[in-house]
């Protein structure tokens, strides 16, 4: 279907006047440069797209050649003004987008345009410099609007008399906009059922009582407080979206809602039933004074008894990641058997305790990172207490060991990240034991394990028995490879991704032959002064090999079974020999190689740094001096002397040849015969 599909419209694709084009009954006449709609286009356009144009003015004849018309875009021109009959011909148009235009200048003549469509049902105004008040006229009679997007306009402040009319609305988007207050502007609107106020400047939320709202965004803003009205209707909330904002208690949610998403990321949230030395404030109630009108009313409001109400039975992801929450209240996480996902990260957190009665038995996500952990407490019991667990994030905190026992409880867990913290691995059954360690050995679901930056020492053993490691990052510990790869013997045939950054790895010697199944391989930030021989024999497809001292790669890097695997190597600040650059020349032909940091990649020639692509002649000819073969050369330079010295002894036996041989006969003493 899908090919007979593509081939359909791929046919149907026509050149049209105007330079438009036409698929089906869609016509598309995107970034023309037209001033005005065409007269020429197809009668039974039912599309029509005119993005990123300059009209300035539809005008009460641009449609009439076109009453099939059901979805219009002017988004990006310059539109100023739609006058009142631009639509009468156009009844069945459903969508409109006047995006980024400048409908701010005429806005009550195009208001009156806008309330000739009886059947819209989406309209999108947004970046159209437009105020409450302007908004409020352009869809007072739009009683059939669905979805209505006003963002990235200047609205300030609504009420009652905004959204006047809108009894069918289901989507309102008003982010990034300049709201500050919010008076009674939705109570009208019955079928509301997803709000966007992003990127305002809203100072509270309190009384929320939209029942059918089923998703709310809110984030964004310079909200201190959010409070729901005392009331236990069920709510039909969702999503409920209060991320980076300035709370600074937890929300007091609907007494009975459907709530499966809670963001609060990147406020100022902490909790106060228990302070850090002991002293209880379970008792303690907060008073609100909130003024309407001539009234005045105070609210006083027991948050933790209002935070044990809320009914959190249907939660799936919380996110409380960068606040200052030091620790939990009691029973907090008992409120949420369904809870999936959990994001405490980049808090003031140091401790974290698990135990059967939080027991988080659909938990598959727990982020601890960026915290100041030194204790993550395990209550022993019968049960499992994270059965489901499969990524666990601890990086970034002060642990030095794990519970005993944890991961026997934690079944399905496929990622651990501990690094950066001042943790050791176990070692295996009969050796002695070290200080304080992790032990993982005989974790089977573990695929991905992070040990960056943990200060290991001379891993040996067998750290990683019975796991089955795929990924596994042992960056920035510089004393961790002091002996040989022996320790990865049981990860030959699973492990594809090792990471050995900056482990002030400097041996050629070491062995990596035996790593069949890696794919990927980062050697980048250490001190190798030649290319491990070893690598010659894996099928890596990406090396990194970044910040070393080599000189070189070998000649014939790009014939090996590694050269034809690589598809992707990094080679970056080395101080490659400029004149030994034939492996370059190589890896430039090799196919399918990508190079990312190729224009980075330089060589030295004397004291100059040069690209290896584009080295001048003179040295490329001293290159060829000094690459030349130094017995020819040596030939070279003593045959012009051989041939001096055997010219001049000519020369001088002839010129002494009678004397020399007088002198012979007169030493001899014998005469001549005649």
């Amino acid at each position: 279907l899908a090919v007979g599909w593509r081939s359909g419209t791929d046919a149907a694709w026509a050149p049209s006047p105007g330079g438009c084009e036409l698929v089906q009954s869609i016509m598309d006449c995107t970034g023309r440069w037209l001033s005005s709609i065409p007269g020429n286009l197809r009668g039974d356009t039912e599309e029509l797209f005119l993005d990123d144009n300059t009209i300035q003015v539809l005008g009460n004849a641009s449609l009439l050649l076109y009453p099939h018309l059901w979805h219009l875009s002017l988004t990006r021109n310059r539109l100023e003004l739609i006058e009142p009959g631009a639509f009468l011909s156009s009844q069945g148009l459903q969508v409109l987008s006047l995006t980024d235009n400048l409908l701010f200048t005429n806005y009550s003549l195009t208001a009156a345009a806008l309330s000739a469509l009886p059947a819209l049902r989406t309209l999108d105004l947004a970046g159209n410099q437009l105020t409450e008040v302007m908004v409020s006229v352009l869809v007072l009679n739009l009683s059939s609007l669905e979805s209505l997007s006003v963002a990235r306009n200047i609205i300030m402040r609504l009420d009652s008399s905004t959204f006047t009319n809108l009894t069918e609305l289901l989507e309102l988007n008003l982010e990034r906009n300049y709201i500050f207050e919010i008076d009674s502007a939705f109570e009208g609107l019955q079928r509301l059922q997803r709000l966007n106020i992003a990127y305002n400047y809203l100072p509270c939320l309190v009384g929320f009582g939209l029942t059918q709202l089923r998703v709310l965004n809110v984030s964004n803003n310079i909200i201190e407080w959010f409070l729901t009205l005392e009331s236990d209707d069920l709510f039909e909330l969702e999503v409920l979206d209060l991320s980076h904002n300035r709370l600074l208690f937890f929300p007091v949610l609907p007494r009975q809602s459907k709530l499966h998403s809670l963001l609060l990321q990147d406020n100022r949230m902490s909790f106060y039933q228990r302070l850090p030395n002991g002293t209880s404030l379970a008792n303690v109630t907060v008073q609100f004074l909130i003024i309407e009108g001539n009234s005045t009313n105070i609210t006083t409001v027991r948050l933790w008894d209002d935070l044990c109400h809320s009914n959190l039975s249907s939660l799936h992801l919380l996110d409380m990641s960068q606040n200052q929450v030091w620790g939990l209240p009691d029973n907090f996480l008992a409120q949420m058997p369904s809870l999936t996902h959990l994001k405490l990260n980049q808090n003031c957190m140091e401790a974290f305790h698990l135990s059967e009665e939080d027991p988080l038995a659909m938990l598959t996500e727990l982020d601890l990172s960026q915290n100041q952990l030194v204790e993550l407490g395990l209550k022993v019991g019968t049960g499992d207490v994270l059965p489901n667990l499969q990524l666990f994030n601890l990086s970034t905190n002060r642990l030095q060991a794990l519970p005993p026992g944890i991961f026997t409880r934690t079944r399905k867990i496929t990622t651990l990240d501990l690094s950066h913290n001042r943790v050791d691995l176990c070692p295996q059954p009969g050796e002695a034991k070290s200080p304080p360690c992790v032990d993982i050995r005989g974790v089977e679901t573990l695929t991905h394990l992070s040990l960056a930056g943990c200060g290991l020492r001379g891993l040996g053993g067998r750290p990683f028995q019975g796991t089955s490691l795929m990924h596994l990052d042992l960056s920035d510990n510089r004393q961790a490879l002091s002996g040989d790869l022996g320790w990865l013997q049981d990860l030959v045939l699973t492990l594809q991704v090792l990471f050995l950054r900056n482990t002030s790895l400097s041996s050629t010697a070491v062995d990596f032959s035996a790593l069949n199944s890696l794919v990927r391989l980062d050697l980048s930030g250490n001190a190798l002064a030649a290319f491990p021989s070893s690598l010659g024999t894996l099928r890596l497809r990406s090396l990194d090999l970044r910040d070393n001292c080599l000189p070189a790669l070998p000649p014939d890097v790009a014939r090996v079974p590694l050269g034809r695997s690589l598809r992707e190597l990094y080679l970056s600040r080395n101080p490659y020999n400029c004149c030994t650059l034939g492996w370059w020349d190589a890896l430039q032909r090799a196919e399918g190689l990508r190079v990312p940091d190729g224009r980075e990649v330089t060589c030295s020639h004397g004291s100059r740094t040069l690209s290896p692509g584009a080295l001048p002649e003179p040295v490329l000819q001293s290159c060829r001096w000094q690459t030349a073969d130094l017995a020819l050369l040596y030939l070279v330079l003593a045959l012009p002397t051989c041939l001096t010295l055997l010219v001049a002894f000519v020369v001088v036996f002839l010129m002494l040849k009678e004397k020399l041989l007088k002198m012979v006969k007169t030493r001899c003493g014998v005469s001549s015969p005649y």
